[in-house]
């Protein structure tokens, strides 16, 4: 049981619920809940720099921070314009690709640019008056310097700590055993590339379906393809592709579960922290399996934001899960002859 406990970055786990439970309570508090997007979307600094020792955390968890706010910035931008879809479609675009290559190079984990597209989509869905543009910004810079000094603040805890959990043989500190660089060879490897076209082609092809069949917020459509694509690099493996569809499908019905009996806003935002958590423990070991939280998790904070019925979100984000699921299942399929045909396969 230890040594399982040791094995589930409990510690992480609880930084990444504090990181977003903190921000959504005071919002509750203050009756801004419609708010709960640029504060979770900060919050999800949290989420990187795991594992890592903390000169190296440094650097990840200020880089991913960083990407994250530029992401959210551009979505007020066009929320602000009035989401216009030709300006939205090259910034998705702009955010996927520089996205995936910014991922592989700072080797980041998650490893794909699923929640810069993620927040870039959503901010840009919220309607922003120009006064309001600012001041949610600030909202979500200062949840990720809170979410940032909470990342780091392990530091201090294993210094104090250290010494004393090594004679106990304590659980909740895992060895910090990740040790990403940074490679600056992506730009040069046709299999990054690879992975950058399929993001691309995905989300133009699934987004534009989306929209032709009328289906509500398109965007999920387009973050299930980023979510079913592997990493630059990864094997391309129709297993992996299938376990990350049936763990976002898996999600959303857990969603219908939890919102079917329309449940306070208290409840829900337990039910984000408690997906963070989870979340934050198994992205690293099973993707699929983490995205059996990370989907309520996103859509209880969409939920929070903007109540809609829960029969025309459930079944949106089924049909959407499944569209972007299958389009990212070709370009996989396509990604595997196309690395046999030229050779980028390991």
């Amino acid at each position: 049981m230890r040594r399982q406990l040791a094995s589930l970055s409990v510690e992480v786990g609880f930084r990444a619920a504090a990181a977003v439970a903190v921000p959504l309570l005071v919002l509750f508090a203050v009756g801004r809940l419609d708010l709960a997007a640029y504060a979770t979307f900060g919050a999800f600094t949290a989420l990187y720099g795991r594992n890592e020792p903390y000169r190296l955390r440094l650097r990840s968890v200020s880089v991913a921070g960083v990407a994250l706010l530029v992401s959210i910035s551009l979505g007020v931008l066009v929320a602000v314009l009035g989401e216009p879809l030709w300006l939205l479609t090259v910034l998705l675009l702009v955010v996927v690709v520089a996205g995936t290559f910014f991922a592989t190079a700072f080797q980041l984990l998650p490893a794909v640019p699923l929640f810069f597209v993620f927040a870039l989509l959503v901010c840009a869905a919220i309607p922003t008056p120009a006064a309001e543009a600012w001041p949610r910004i600030a909202l979500a810079a200062g949840v990720a310097v809170f979410s940032w000094l909470l990342t780091m603040s392990g530091w201090l805890v294993r210094r104090y700590a250290g010494d004393r959990a090594a004679r106990t043989g304590a659980v909740l500190l895992k060895k910090l055993h990740r040790r990403p660089g940074v490679d600056t060879t992506v730009l040069r490897d046709g299999r990054v590339w690879l992975t950058a076209a399929q993001n691309a082609v995905g989300v133009l092809v699934a987004g534009g379906i989306a929209l032709a069949f009328g289906l509500g917020h398109a965007y999920w459509a387009v973050v299930s393809v980023v979510a079913v694509i592997p990493p630059a690099r990864a094997a391309h493996s129709i297993s992996r592709s299938l376990h990350r569809i049936f763990g976002t499908i898996g999600g959303v019905v857990v969603t219908a579960l939890v919102l079917v009996w329309s449940p306070p806003a208290l409840v829900v935002i337990a039910v984000v922290v408690v997906c963070q958590f989870f979340a934050e423990m198994l992205v690293g070991r099973h993707y699929g399996s983490a995205l059996l939280f990370i989907t309520p998790m996103a859509l209880a904070v969409s939920h929070l934001a903007s109540p809609a019925p829960l029969g025309a979100l459930v079944v949106d984000r089924v049909l959407e899960t499944i569209l972007g699921a299958a389009v990212g299942i070709a370009l996989v399929l396509l990604a595997r002859a196309v690395e046999r045909s030229r050779g980028l396969a390991d």
